[in-house]
């Protein structure tokens, strides 16, 4: 399978939905994460993220009068558990957590939920556990095309110096929106620094539509964390 350059996906489809990259710099010495949000409609681009109190990040309405229906866009989309850090697009993120409390795997998490009850679009959920030695796995619930019946697939990495994986919710704008196909694709990551890194994925996804993207830098020796967020809603 071919790498990809992450700016090309980026910059070529205008509505990738929410996306994200795991993987691990050229050096080897860190994992890397990145996650951002778009959106078309008011309520979605009213979005800001902030941290929260459990090692990530929530999501939270920029203007509180303009928010409508909370229940798919205010949610974790990262927490961190025992050296794990748990990168989702919606409130699965807290099911994976729980579950892993309890000694369980994401898979069993996941097993309990279902793409997003947005009909026609089903917005898939996509999700990520990083381990603390660099592997990762990667999951997406989705439609059975455009059905409302779950497809789950579960995808395991080792970690690989200079590459990553890139997942998201829909492959292309579309009304309505067709769901990501396929496995999470190949990227090239390099040894930028977090700032440079943070700076090419947001200025690469779509001005109009992109809202909120966090990123985070982990020292595979040390444990110790870089991260950054940026919102479009200042």
């Amino acid at each position: 399978m071919e790498i990809k350059s992450l700016a090309s996906e980026l910059n070529t489809n205008s509505y990738p939905g929410r996306g994200i990259v795991v993987g691990k710099s050229a050096n080897g010495k860190k994992a890397v994460i990145a996650y951002f949000i778009m959106g078309r409609s008011v309520n979605s681009r009213n979005r800001i993220f902030e941290p929260n109190d459990r090692g990530g990040i929530r999501t939270k309405a920029f203007d509180e009068s303009k928010m409508e229906d909370p229940s798919l866009i205010i949610y974790n989309p990262v927490l961190k558990l025992d050296g794990k850090t748990i990168v989702t697009n919606g409130d699965q993120t807290d099911t994976v957590y729980d579950f892993m409390q309890e000694g369980k795997c994401y898979r069993h998490a996941l097993n309990t939920r279902e793409f997003e009850p947005d009909a026609p679009n089903y917005t898939p959920r996509i999700s990520a556990v990083l381990k603390p030695n660099g592997d990762y796995n990667m999951s997406i619930l989705k439609s059975n095309m455009g059905k409302p019946q779950c497809l789950r697939f579960y995808f395991e990495y080792p970690a690989d110096a200079g590459l990553g994986h890139f997942i998201h919710t829909y492959k292309c704008d579309g009304n309505p929106i067709p769901s990501y196909e396929g496995e999470p694709t190949p990227v090239a990551v390099g040894n930028d620094d977090i700032d440079t890194w943070t700076d090419m994925i947001w200025d690469n996804l779509n001005e109009d539509n992109k809202v909120s993207l966090f990123t985070r830098y982990i020292d595979l020796q040390t444990g110790e964390e870089e991260t950054r967020i940026v919102n479009k809603n200042k």
